[in-house]
């Protein structure tokens, strides 16, 4: 059956087709099936408007041959412009199936929709400058530009653009399954509308897969907050980061926050503030769930207290200074999940401390971290990537930008925290909590703050359950 949330490289997809291919279905058949359904799309965007197609030498070009026949048979104004002769099989014969006009790389066309055919995923180095200097001037010459999978120039695993004067899409129509562009910076902002094709993609072992909306369940009617799950937060030497993550934690569902303070804090009354010696706080065997790191601070202190936290062997979340302090010590021997929440700073640094090599995708950057840190690591930032140490990897989905402020990074580990805190597997710990952040967001409308992006998170849940 198909996945519409599966997440897949290059080479899986290949491999996906081929699978689909020794299973009976002809390469000529799933170009039909992805023109078609792409011209589906297309037809709805333009009508018997003048749509112009550019077809490249590939299969995404062959693609764009199946479109130009279904939307003239349709009755639609459409010509074709060929970049250069198909060079596939599967291309040449969609040409050959193309009753209408195609015209040179030198014809001018002015229409309603570009239709971008030039090249789609398969792409791994820079256009040309005549493929560039065509796809801008076309580009240019119509009101709206639909991609075909993904704009021409675009790296399909990693996002990256291979130049930067490449013309953006109104719509995606992705065709088959996600690719990672579709979702990582900054290809993902160049997008505009996605749309999914359906080919008949089945699931695909170890797929990636796309962060959706989970189903959360109220307490059961005996609950009590125990039971719910008690979420201790291990303060520092800056308590208002502390304070945010706690508002966001008893409103992410933990039935118990408490916050585990260095020193005198000025919190509201719902909220149990401990002081004394961390090691005995740490003691209370009724802990489902710590979180570390906002309002820590950098001292030898905090240093001490970041020790003492994870040689607590129950479920973590670090994030902010703990990040920056944090080394293979401090995890080793230990049985309970670890949850990072980094930014790109964070990421590089966790990356040093780990010994993991420099650079690669944002995937790859989390995958390799998870794997040598044995911690689930949400990788966030205008693009989000939860990796976890055997392999799995969830993406999620754009977020409001209003999130670029500061303290909503302690909301987003608080909330990730107290999903942890139920009893939630970390993965999915980690989603939820993701999920419930951006959701937030969405509700709490433009130019918010922190603490009303945490407020925000009782709705949040509410769009869940």
């Amino acid at each position: 059956m198909p996945n519409p949330d599966q997440i897949l490289a290059a080479v899986q997809m290949r491999a996906a087709e081929e699978a689909l291919v020794a299973a009976g279905t002809s390469v000529d058949e799933l170009m039909q099936r992805a023109g078609r359904g792409a011209a589906d799309w297309v037809w709805r965007i333009a009508g018997a408007r003048a749509v112009t197609v550019l077809c490249g030498p590939g299969n995404n070009g062959g693609d764009g041959y199946v479109i130009a026949e279904a939307m003239r048979e349709r009755g639609g104004d459409v010509m074709v412009i060929a970049a250069a002769p198909p060079k596939t099989a599967a291309a040449r014969h969609a040409r050959s199936l193309w009753q209408g006009e195609t015209l040179d790389a030198a014809a001018s066309r002015h229409g309603d929709v570009l239709v971008d055919c030039l090249y789609g995923s398969g792409l791994t180095r820079p256009l040309g400058a005549p493929d560039t200097a065509l796809l801008c001037r076309l580009a240019a010459r119509h009101h709206k530009l639909v991609a075909i999978d993904l704009p021409s120039g675009t790296d399909c695993d990693s996002g990256a653009l291979f130049g930067e004067r490449l013309p953006g899409a109104d719509v995606t129509l992705a065709l088959g399954a996600w690719k990672f562009a579709h979702w990582l910076m900054p290809t993902s902002v160049r997008l505009g509308e996605l749309r999914l094709v359906e080919i008949g993609v089945g699931n695909v072992s170890g797929a990636a897969r796309l962060l959706a909306r989970p189903q959360i369940d109220p307490p059961t009617a005996d609950a009590h907050k125990y039971r719910r799950g008690l979420l201790a937060v291990v303060g520092g030497t800056m308590p208002g980061a502390s304070l945010l993550a706690c508002m966001a934690a008893q409103r992410s569902g933990a039935g118990y926050v408490k916050l585990l303070a260095e020193a005198a804090v000025m919190a509201p009354a719902d909220l149990v503030v401990e002081l004394g010696a961390l090691t005995a706080q740490l003691a209370d065997k009724r802990i489902a769930a710590l979180l570390v790191g906002p309002g820590l601070g950098r001292s030898q202190t905090s240093h001490s207290r970041l020790r003492a936290a994870l040689a607590c062997d129950v479920p973590a979340v670090i994030d902010a200074d703990a990040l920056m302090l944090i080394g293979p010590g401090h995890v080793a021997g230990r049985r309970a999940p670890i949850i990072a929440t980094p930014h790109e700073g964070e990421l590089v640094q966790l990356e040093r401390a780990f010994g993991c090599a420099a650079g690669g995708s944002k995937v790859a950057r989390a995958v390799a971290l998870a794997q040598a840190s044995a911690m689930i690591i949400v990788a966030k930032g205008p693009d989000t990537v939860i990796a976890a140490p055997g392999g799995a990897v969830v993406v999620a989905p754009p977020a409001p930008s209003w999130l670029s402020v500061a303290g909503t990074g302690d909301v987003l580990a608080g909330t990730i925290a107290s999903r942890l805190a139920t009893g939630l597997e970390p993965i999915e710990a980690a989603g939820q909590g993701l999920w419930l952040h951006g959701e937030a967001a969405r509700l709490a409308g433009p130019a918010f703050t922190a603490q009303t992006l945490a407020e925000a998170l009782s709705r949040a849940i509410g769009a869940a359950l």
